[in-house]
């Protein structure tokens, strides 16, 4: 199996449990891997046989900044079943990462990942 990366989409957005989270909103970063069989757009040079990247990355940008979850997990969760709609995605890995998340020690990042497959 093939894979194409979309890693670092940075999104502003209202996620968390907290009321100041949902008032003032953070960044949030996504990774996306994907895993789908990249020869015949290898073999014709043509976009309509793989998928357009930078339209799903728009897609996935405009959910997790226009849905509110209280939870991380959530939001992996709706972006992995915004890519699990091209057919054409035998799995996908899903990355969110919360690196401003309320938590009362220092911490570099707090990142949910899952995974899921056809």
């Amino acid at each position: 199996m093939d894979t194409i990366s979309l890693l670092g989409i940075r999104v502003f957005a209202y996620h968390g449990l907290l009321a100041e989270e949902q008032s003032t909103g953070q960044d949030f970063v996504v990774d996306v891997v994907m895993n789908t069989d990249l020869s015949e757009a290898g073999a014709s040079d043509d976009i309509t046989d793989t998928m357009d990247y930078g339209a799903l990355a728009s897609a996935i940008h405009e959910r997790v900044a226009v849905e509110r979850w209280n939870l991380i997990e959530r939001v992996a969760e709706r972006v992995a079943d915004l890519v699990m709609e091209d057919e054409r995605v035998a799995e996908v890995k899903v990355r969110v990462h919360k690196p401003g998340a309320p938590i009362p020690v220092p911490f570099e990042d707090v990142v949910v990942e899952l995974q899921r497959k056809r």
